[in-house]
Parts: C-alpha cells; sequence; structure tokens
C-alpha cells in the first residue's frame, strides 16, 4: 500500500535560509563552470562572472528584506492581541521594564469584565468577541495617549503608565471606565450591560517591583474588587497577602476537619403562622474546632466555596440532613445551597442519588437558593433548577429583600417559597417604606402562587405583624434557636404526642355515634 508523504513545514528562518542556500549553490556553480572553462573568450567569462555576482547580491538583498520583514511581523504577532490589536500580556512586562528604568512612578492596572461569561452563554461566543473588541476600544478612548492599554487574555485587561502622579491619574481614567461601562454597551441591535473590577498597584524609585509582582499585585486588588461588590477600583495593600494566607490556612483546615468529622449539622425549626406547630426544619452546618479559634459559616462556608471543597462538604450536608429527617414523619427539610454547587453539573445527580440511596420523599426537601446565586450565572442556574424540580424536590428563595429580585426575576426561576430575609422583617416594624416593601413582597408571592416565610423573628410583635401581612410559616428566635438532631426528635415526639391528645375526644365521639 502506497502512503501519502507528509506535508513539509518550513519556519520562516526555513523559507529565507532555504532559497538562499539554492540561490548561492546555483551561484557557485555557474562561478566554478566559467572558471574551469576554455570554450569561452576572457571578456565573455568575465561577464558571466559579474553577472553571476550581481544576481547573488540582488538575490542576498531581496532575501533579507524579506527575512527582516518576516522576523518584524514574528515580534509584532508575539506582542499583539489578535482579536482587538492591543498589546499582550508579554508586551506588558517589556514595558513596565523599561518604565522601570527611569526615576518615576509606574502605575499599574488590571480591568476584569463582570459578568462576561454569562454574555457568551447567553449570546454565543461570536458577540462576546465583539464585547472584547468594544471593550477594548473603550479601553483605548479613556486611556488615551496618556496610558498604554493590553489585553491579557479572556476578559482581562491592564493598563499602565509612569511619571510623577502616575498612580492618581491612573485610577482617575479607571474611575471614568466604570462609569462609561455603566451604561449598557450597543452590539447590532443588543443593549449588554457589563461592568468590571480593577486592581491597582504601583512601583517607585524607591521601592521598584518586577513586573510580574506588580501583576500579582494588582490581580489580588482586583479579586478584592469583586469581592466588595465589583464595578469598583481597590488599591493593593500588604494586608490583602495576609487575608489570603489566612484563607489558605483555612482551606486547609477545612480539608482536615472534612477527614476528621469535625462538621455537624444543627436544625432550626420553622413553626405553622397560624398555630405555631413545628411544620419544617432547616439544616445548618457547624464546625465544631476544639480549641482553636470558632469560625462561623460566613467565614468558613464562602472559603469552601472557592476552594470547591463546598461540593463535598455540601453532598455531606445533604446525606446528613435527609437521613436525620428520615424519622421526622412529613416535616419538611430545607437545605441551603450554594452558587458553586448550583453551578456544577454533577450536583443534580448526586442529589438524585441521595433521594434514591436514602428513600427520602423528595416533595419533603426544599433546597434555599440565595438571589446571589442565581445572578452569577442565571442560564446554568436554570437548567440545574430545571433537573432538580423534575425529581419532586421545590425550591425556595431565601434572603428576600436584599438584593436584585424583580418580578420578572421571579417569575423565570418559580419559585414555591419565598423567605423575607430577617433585616426586611426589623425594619418592617419601625420603618413605614420597609413595612410597605414587606407588604407588596408578599402579595407579590401570594399573586405567583408562592408560600412566605419570615426570617429571623424574635418578638412578639414581629410575629403578629407577619402573621397579619400574610405569612404562612414564621422562623425565629421567639419559637426556636438551631438545636442539635436528638432535639429535634424531642420536639418532634412531644408535638406528635399533643396532636394524639387533641384528637383522642374526636375519635372517641366518632366512635360513640
Amino acid at each position: 500500500m502506497i502512503t501519502a508523504k507528509p506535508p513539509l513545514h518550513l519556519t520562516s528562518v526555513g523559507l529565507v535560509l532555504i532559497p538562499l542556500g539554492v540561490v548561492s549553490v546555483m551561484s557557485g556553480a555557474l562561478a566554478l563552470a566559467v572558471g574551469f572553462s576554455d570554450h569561452w573568450a576572457f571578456g565573455s567569462k568575465s561577464g558571466l562572472l559579474i553577472s553571476a555576482i550581481l544576481v547573488y547580491a540582488a538575490t542576498l538583498f531581496f532575501l533579507g528584506r524579506s527575512g527582516i520583514a518576516s522576523v518584524r511581523g514574528l515580534e509584532e504577532r508575539a506582542n499583539t492581541d489578535p482579536l482587538t490589536r492591543l498589546p499582550n500580556r508579554h508586551a506588558l512586562h517589556e514595558d513596565i521594564q523599561a518604565f522601570s528604568r527611569g526615576e518615576d512612578e509606574v502605575a499599574l492596572a488590571m480591568i476584569d469584565l463582570d459578568s462576561f461569561k454569562q454574555v457568551n452563554d447567553h449570546y454565543g461566543h461570536a458577540v462576546g468577541d465583539q464585547l472584547i473588541e468594544r471593550c477594548a476600544q473603550l479601553i483605548r478612548e479613556v486611556c488615551g495617549a496618556e496610558a498604554r492599554c493590553y489585553r491579557l487574555g479572556g476578559d482581562e485587561f491592564a493598563a499602565v503608565m509612569s511619571g510623577k502622579v502616575s498612580g492618581t491619574i491612573l485610577e482617575g481614567m479607571c474611575r471614568t471606565l466604570l462609569e462609561r461601562l455603566g451604561t449598557p454597551l450597543t452590539l447590532d441591535h443588543r443593549h449588554i450591560a457589563v461592568g468590571a473590577s480593577i486592581g491597582l498597584t504601583r512601583s517607585t524609585a524607591d521601592l521598584r517591583v518586577p513586573s510580574s509582582e506588580m501583576l500579582r499585585r494588582s490581580d489580588v486588588a482586583m479579586d478584592m474588587s469583586k469581592r466588595g461588590g465589583k464595578m469598583r477600583c481597590t488599591w493593593f495593600n500588604e494586608s490583602f497577602d495576609r487575608r489570603r494566607e489566612r484563607v489558605r490556612e483555612i482551606e486547609d483546615e477545612i480539608r482536615t476537619g472534612i477527614a476528621a468529622g469535625e462538621f455537624h449539622l444543627a436544625y432550626q425549626p420553622l413553626v405553622n403562622a397560624d398555630d405555631k406547630r413545628i411544620v419544617a426544619v432547616e439544616a445548618l452546618l457547624r464546625w465544631d474546632r476544639g480549641d482553636r479559634p470558632a469560625l462561623g459559616p460566613n467565614i468558613f462556608i464562602p472559603v469552601a466555596e472557592d476552594s470547591g471543597l463546598i461540593n463535598p462538604l455540601g453532598l455531606w450536608v445533604l446525606r446528613q440532613a435527609v437521613c436525620d429527617a428520615l424519622r421526622w414523619g412529613d416535616i419538611t427539610l430545607s437545605v441551603n445551597i450554594s452558587a458553586a454547587q448550583l453551578r456544577n453539573a454533577e450536583f443534580p445527580i448526586k442529589l438524585g442519588e441521595v433521594l434514591e440511596e436514602t428513600g427520602f420523599p423528595p416533595h419533603r426537601l426544599e433546597l434555599e437558593v440565595t438571589e446571589t446565586c442565581l445572578v452569577l450565572d442565571p442560564v446554568v442556574a436554570e437548567r440545574t433548577l430545571a433537573v432538580i424540580r423534575s425529581f419532586g424536590v421545590r425550591i425556595a428563595l431565601d434572603d428576600f429583600g436584599t438584593g436584585y429580585a424583580s418580578i420578572g426575576f421571579l417569575r423565570r426561576f418559580r419559585f414555591e417559597k419565598l423567605k423575607l430575609d430577617r433585616s426586611l422583617v426589623e425594619l418592617a416594624g419601625v420603618d413605614d417604606g420597609s413595612r410597605a416593601m414587606m407588604l407588596s413582597s408578599i402579595a407579590l408571592a401570594r399573586a405567583l402562587d408562592m408560600g412566605v416565610t419570615a426570617e429571623g423573628v424574635e418578638t412578639e410583635e414581629q410575629a403578629e405583624l407577619v402573621r397579619l401581612a400574610g405569612c404562612d410559616q414564621i422562623q425565629g428566635w421567639l419559637y426556636y434557636r438551631a438545636l442539635p438532631a436528638a432535639d429535634i426528635d424531642k420536639l418532634i415526639a412531644a408535638q406528635g404526642l399533643l396532636d394524639a391528645q387533641a384528637a383522642g375526644p374526636e375519635s372517641k365521639d366518632e366512635q360513640a355515634a
């Protein structure tokens, strides 16, 4: 069998050297032929030699020009982003090093677009590329001739400048950029809202910082901007590194704690607003750290989310909670899920496996999500929730009243329950505007056929207020704090006994009749 030979691939150097070699060989062969031949006259021989030399020199000239152009083209491609034609990361390092040789301050801004992934998921990568080009144009306009801008890859950009007050000027440019990005960008017929989180750092003559360290610091500061709410500028601070080190320590401790069985669950009952009977319990994660300083869920859960440890930890919570709740009759079990779990494609699969293995009735399970979980990646969240609902599991929106939810948002995700945040409940008792907001939220939930739970109820006045406003369930320290599973066993048993006693006389009357 005859096999085709692979095509010959030449580099730009080969494309110059091979023709040059061929011409050299041909010119040398011609010169040798002339030198050893006795059939030509001297004048003819001399003319041929001169012609060969001229052809060789002309070839060298044109190949040299071509080679220089090729090298320049390669250098340009090596330092330029092909989509935006902005300088790239390699060029940024070179420029910072060049600026740092002088005595002036060098300032660097790391610019990361917010919600870019959602644009790609919703509109496709072609529109995403258009958005990148439009943002690059916008950054060019803001930087003007004073600062040089770069695309580092993906949705990351940078800007650098040097001068006596370069940091102040660059920060002003960044704030102008945030103002411009506050207005949706127009791409064809679409109006796309995209913000940015910006991290800033500087290097001075007294304390020069290498380019790689400047990029790291600006990246850390940019991450702090994202954590602080996005659409903001943050200067690098040495405390950020100490915080990151502490986060890494907590991450290691979480990993060890999972293996050592240090985590456990507590359950806070929810009562019926009318008769105060326990109708549901919410599973709350606790960490028994022994002699080490206590850490609340508000500290260790975000670390677990960022590190990916929330997936095994969250799966353990789900499995343990349904195993405990199996013995609590028809009581509903509420379990919180994080944004990271919701974005994990394997979470619905694992949920289905837990329900099947434990035999827990899906209609008794209620998963609580926050508005932030859904806003971060609404397309993925919608798909995941659709799969979860197909099992028969209910979805509740937690902490309502603190975020971005609108009527369209509520209709899109079709929650079975709305949980009013404790801050809204507290303010409703003392502020007319907050009371009106709470009443309108409950009316909206009713119109969309959702149940309503009031969280954080601590006084009889608050309980009466939310009861009259139309809440179905109440959760708070007024009735119960978070309790171990064994204490919930006792409460459920006592409630069952009271129900049986209350039903006793009626049963006797029915039998007598």
